[in-house]
C-alpha cells in the first residue's frame, strides 16, 4: 500500500487529505490552495530552478528566480524579462496527477456548468471583445480548445468557423458559438487535427491545468495558427483537484503564470509570453489571468 507523504514548509503545513466531493453547483469545481499533491515530489518548480542554478552555474535560471520572486511585483510583471533556462525545467513527475484514470471516463458525464463565478467570466468575455477580430470578418477562424458548452466569447459574436474541441460531446453539441467540433483527449492525443496555418485566435479558459503533454501541444498551436495569430490561455484558482497536474496544484497563481509562459517559450515558434490581469474583484470574486502569445510572423 502506498504511502501519502506530508511535507512541511515553515509555517505551512501542506495538506495529504483527497479533495472533498465536487460540488454540483455552478461552479462545479473548488477554490485550489497551494499544496503539493500525495504523488510526494518534495521541491516546488521555483525550488528545482534554483537547485538546477546551483548544479550547472546557470545564470539565466538565477534571472528567472529572481523575476519571479520579485518583492511587490504583480502578476503582470512576472514574465517580464525572464532569462530562461536553456532546458525545459519540469520533470514528468512534474505532469502526474492524483487521478491517472482515463480522461474520457472523468468527463464521460456532461456538466452543464460553469467553472468560474460570474464577475470572472464577465471580465473574460470583456478581455475577448478588446482582443478578437472583429465579428463576421471574412476568412477569420478560431479554435477553442478544451470546450465545453459555453466558450465565453462576446454575445452575439459569429465568424465562419468558430472550432471547439473538448471530451464531453453532449456539452460541445450544446455550445452556440461553435460551427464545429471535435472530441479528443489531448492527454492521449496531443496532435490537433487540422492544417497548418488554419487559425487567428486559439482559446483556452481554466483548462490549461489539466494538460499533461503541454510542450507538444503548444507546438501543435503554433502550427495551426497563421502567422501573428494570438493564442489565450485564461486560469483562476480553481480546478478538479484530482485531475490538475502536480505542479499546478503545488503552486500559486503568479507560479501558474510562470508555468504557462514557459509552455510558450520552450514549445518554439512564438513571440515572448506577456501575462494580463484582469481579476473583476481581488480578493472577493474569482480571480482571472490571462497568459497570452502571437505566433512568430513569417520570416
Amino acid at each position: 500500500m502506498a504511502t501519502r507523504l506530508c511535507i512541511k514548509i515553515p509555517a505551512i503545513t501542506l495538506s495529504c487529505l483527497p479533495p472533498p466531493p465536487f460540488s454540483s453547483g455552478v461552479v462545479n469545481s473548488y477554490r485550489q490552495q497551494p499544496r503539493r499533491a500525495v504523488l510526494g515530489i518534495g521541491v516546488s518548480f521555483l525550488s528545482q530552478f534554483m537547485n538546477m542554478a546551483a548544479a550547472t552555474g546557470n545564470l539565466g535560471a538565477k534571472s528567472f528566480i529572481a523575476s519571479a520572486r520579485q518583492k511587490g511585483s504583480t502578476v503582470e510583471k512576472v514574465l517580464e524579462n525572464v532569462e530562461w533556462p536553456q532546458q525545459f525545467p519540469f520533470k514528468e513527475e512534474d505532469f502526474q496527477r492524483f487521478d491517472e484514470s482515463p480522461d474520457t471516463v472523468f468527463y464521460e458525464s456532461p456538466r452543464f456548468v460553469t467553472h468560474i463565478d460570474d464577475p470572472a467570466i464577465a471580465a473574460l468575455t470583456k478581455y475577448y471583445s478588446e482582443v478578437f477580430p472583429p465579428s463576421n470578418t471574412p476568412g477569420v477562424a478560431l479554435l477553442d480548445m478544451c470546450s465545453s458548452w459555453v466558450s465565453h466569447y462576446p454575445k452575439g459574436y459569429k465568424q465562419s468557423r468558430i472550432a471547439g474541441m473538448g471530451l464531453n460531446e453532449e456539452e460541445l453539441k450544446r455550445n452556440p458559438v461553435l460551427t464545429e467540433y471535435v472530441v479528443q483527449d489531448l492527454n492521449v492525443n496531443p496532435k490537433l487535427p487540422f492544417e497548418d496555418n488554419t487559425f487567428d485566435v486559439i482559446t483556452n479558459v481554466v483548462s490549461v491545468d489539466y494538460i499533461t503533454k503541454p510542450i507538444d501541444v503548444f507546438k501543435e498551436m503554433a502550427r495551426i495558427l497563421k502567422p501573428g495569430g494570438l493564442a489565450i490561455m485564461s486560469f483562476s484558482n480553481r480546478c478538479f483537484w484530482t485531475k490538475a497536474i502536480s505542479i499546478w496544484t503545488s503552486t500559486g497563481d503568479s507560479d501558474h503564470v510562470m508555468i504557462v509562459g514557459s509552455y510558450f517559450h520552450y514549445a518554439g515558434g512564438f513571440e515572448p509570453p506577456k501575462a494580463v490581469d484582469i481579476s473583476p474583484n481581488p480578493g472577493r470574486t474569482d480571480p482571472m489571468y490571462i497568459v497570452y502569445s502571437r505566433k512568430l510572423a513569417a520570416v
